[in-house]
């Protein structure tokens, strides 16, 4: 399994153009936590939560296209951004709105603000973050379906 997780990093990472941005501004690299593997309930948690003020801005961490905007009871307000290759899938949660004009298929830069931090979804009222995870899309590119990636390593 820390084979896999190697080859997965290795892939995200060597490509030259391969340098993600912190998805909340303001937020120093120093000061995120790996959460990856910790345990929500009866599910692996499989992200990392990056808190903020509620109303901070939330950033694109690479160029690509918003894949899909979408509000589920866990995550709240959410986006699914592809990477340019549509091989990685970033996911945005828990999200207090989103950019303005912001929609499905947009591209986007790197760094272009897309949503603001908050507490939707199952997320505790009291405590606004960004759920951020990654993830390798499956040859399908459903914007669902993939495997989990560390984003930890990627970020800093």
């Amino acid at each position: 399994m820390l084979i896999a997780a190697a080859v997965e990093i290795a892939a995200i990472t060597q490509r030259p153009d391969r340098d993600l941005a912190v998805p909340v501004k303001g937020v120093d690299r120093g000061d995120l936590q790996d959460s990856f593997a910790d345990s929500r309930g009866r599910v692996p948690h499989e992200a990392i939560d990056i808190p903020a003020p509620r109303g901070t801005p939330v950033v694109a961490v690479e160029n690509g296209r918003i894949a899909k905007l979408f509000s589920s009871k866990p995550g709240g307000l959410t986006i699914y951004l592809f990477d340019p290759t549509e091989t990685f899938c970033y996911y945005y949660a828990h999200l207090d709105g989103y950019a303005a004009g912001l929609r499905e298929g947009h591209a986007v830069k790197k760094g272009e603000v897309i949503g603001y931090v908050g507490t939707t979804g199952n997320a505790p009222p009291d405590t606004p973050h960004l759920h951020f995870a990654v993830f390798r899309l499956t040859p399908e590119r459903q914007w669902w379906k993939g495997e989990a990636i560390n984003p930890y390593p990627l970020l800093k």
